[in-house]
């Protein structure tokens, strides 16, 4: 029984990691005006939007 309930949970999965192939991790590093600093800002956004997030 084990083996039909893991193959079930696989083919939802399979749905799930396509989707989710369309999003990325950005990582963009913002200087800070008193110190000099560097500060990271972290987010997860969708492939299209990668280039607005760091124009921002």
């Amino acid at each position: 029984m084990a083996k039909a309930a893991k193959t079930a949970i696989k083919t939802k999965d399979q749905k799930a990691a396509a989707e989710a192939k369309n999003w990325t991790k950005v990582i963009k590093p913002v200087r800070s005006p008193k110190t000099g600093a560097y500060t990271f800002k972290e987010a997860i956004v969708h492939k299209d939007k990668v280039k607005e997030f760091l124009a921002k």
